[in-house]
């Protein structure tokens, strides 16, 4: 300490026999030309430490080939920590420099505590985000979505930062500010209601895995009908099948109705529930040459056989002149059973229909007036949206195809064709 003063009053002594004037000019040239030592040694030392020091840093981090060193040196966070050696250094020698000037030692212990204080906040976001990159990058990404918690953890390193520099600037213990919250709190409430309610949606959409990125979600109140993109901490970004983005609040997805279809995609099935309306007017019993006919098919060979074993002798009595009032007193074969049957059989052997382990129906709904409905009800091995539809398209292809040799007829409204054959007849 002594050998700085005695530097300091050469100094000044030097500067004021040199260019003369009040002395007081010349302990003002001293603290400028200090500041400008202490600057330069402090760009020294920052300049030092990212040649040599975070030089052997990178190499290392390199050479250790893990996920944790590239993403901290992609994310600069050995840079910003450079960043500190500057204010030590700087901190040290202001004390000697300064040592007869407390008001300029107490300004420069103010400026670098400030300086502190927003490095570490540098350094803590890019580990913060070195975390989370990670977290992309690993397994459960897919299952539990903490874009939101970690902009939360942002938000709140910062708040206390900010708490803290205002401390230091205000020359209050932080306590003092923390404390001072709770009177602030409904006005929090009031200005920041809408990043407040954000906030909690996107804690709760996280914590409850509601919803997740590359999740397919409906939402119609919002025309949304897409994956989810980005899960954020107050927004969830959906693109749509036309390549569209819609953006949702958080707090609306906690609070509406939508539909997630992820529970589909995890099982590994997904539903066909489609009908066929059959006419009523071509609903009849069947024949003994239709059923001698139909029994060719061998996927209704087993049933037929079944069938004329369970009826007997009384049963199958339709003859080719049409129906008597007596054939009502046994058992018949009508086609629209015989093709429900058919359905079943040509769906069990199906290798793209689920046969064990999920719902499968074919069954007669109440007829309408448009109809006699016959509902499939079924779930597809493959649950990617495009499959799905080819697997469900040709399913109906075939059925459809297939009423005629039933003697059926699919049902619809009349169109200008019937209705211009119509007046022909």
């Amino acid at each position: 300490m002594e050998i700085f003063s005695q530097l300091e009053s050469f100094i000044i002594n030097t500067i004021h026999k040199s260019f003369g004037g009040e002395p007081l000019y010349a302990e003002y040239a001293y603290l400028f030309l200090a500041f400008l030592v202490l600057l330069l040694v402090g760009w020294v030392s920052n300049f030092l430490v990212k040649r040599f020091l975070l030089g052997v840093v990178r190499s290392l981090a390199k050479k250790s080939k893990t996920k944790l060193g590239e993403n901290l040196l992609r994310e600069g966070f050995f840079l910003r920590l450079s960043h500190l050696a500057p204010a030590f250094v700087i901190g040290a020698l202001a004390d000697l420099v300064f040592s007869s000037y407390p008001v300029i030692d107490g300004l420069v212990d103010v400026l670098i505590n400030l300086y502190l204080v927003v490095i570490a906040l540098w350094v803590i976001d890019a580990m913060i985000d070195t975390f989370y990159m990670i977290y992309e990058g690993s397994s459960i990404s897919s299952k539990l979505p903490l874009k939101g918690i970690c902009q939360a953890i942002k938000i709140l390193v910062n708040v206390t930062g900010v708490i803290f520099i205002l401390s230091i600037l205000l020359d209050k213990s932080p306590l003092y500010f923390f404390s001072g919250l709770g009177a602030l709190t409904a006005v929090f409430l009031l200005v920041f209601k809408d990043v407040i309610l954000g906030l909690v949606a996107g804690v709760q959409l996280t914590a409850n895995n509601m919803v997740r990125k590359g999740d397919w979600v409906e939402m119609p109140k919002y025309g949304a009908d897409g994956d989810v993109i980005d899960v954020a901490l107050t927004t969830v970004k959906i693109q749509n099948w036309d390549k569209t983005i819609t953006t949702i609040p958080a707090h609306a997805l906690v609070s509406d109705a939508f539909k997630n279809w992820r529970g589909m995609s995890e099982s590994g099935g997904r539903r066909i529930k489609r009908s066929i309306n059959l006419d009523l007017s071509s609903v009849r019993f069947l024949t003994k040459s239709e059923i001698s006919e139909l029994e060719k098919i061998d996927l209704l060979k087993g049933y037929l056989s079944e069938k004329r074993a369970e009826i007997g002798k009384e049963g199958l009595q339709v003859e080719e002149h049409g129906l008597a009032a007596p054939l009502l007193n046994g058992r018949n074969l009508t086609n629209s059973g015989t093709f429900r049957a058919y359905c079943i059989e040509y769906l069990r052997a199906h290798p793209s229909i689920h046969q064990k382990g999920m719902t499968f129906l074919v069954r007669q709904l109440a007829p309408t007036e448009k109809g006699l409905p016959i509902e499939i009800y079924v779930f597809v091995t493959d649950v990617r949206w495009v499959h799905y539809e080819g697997i469900q398209s040709d399913v109906f292809d075939h059925l459809l195809a297939s009423l005629p040799v039933f003697g059926l007829r699919a049902f619809q409204l009349p169109s200008d064709s019937s209705l211009s054959r119509m007046s022909l007849s």
